[in-house]
């Protein structure tokens, strides 16, 4: 099984969904994380799963990044700014429940499926 986090809003998720679906014969779960937003504990694990620091989850970008001055936060803030404030999370990311993948590019997560 497979969640993407996805923004159907965005190109490049819509691109990395649809390439899921071409290449992959997994269940795939799409969790619209603007709608439902993740916890602490959820992007935690994401993290993990990515094996990165929060910032390199972020869209650093962001108006919401600057305006939070998140330059010079240390992780644990990231972390709740993220909570908080869900746009800031990357998108999209794929995982397998193991490992987890952020599709930029999009055929970046091929590897999952």
């Amino acid at each position: 099984m497979l969640t993407i986090y996805h923004n159907p809003r965005c190109s490049k998720s819509r691109q990395t969904l649809e390439l899921i679906q071409q290449n992959s014969n997994k269940e795939i779960t799409i969790v619209e994380y603007l709608k439902q937003p993740l916890s602490q504990k959820e992007i935690t694990q994401l993290l993990s799963q990515l094996g990165c620091k929060p910032v390199e989850m972020m869209r650093v970008k962001e108006a919401e990044f600057k305006e939070q001055a998140l330059s010079d936060a240390n992780d644990e803030q990231l972390i709740q700014a993220m909570v908080s404030t869900p746009k800031l999370i990357e998108r999209p990311i794929v995982t397998d429940g193991k490992s987890a993948i952020i599709g930029r590019p999009p055929e970046n997560v091929l590897t999952l499926c």
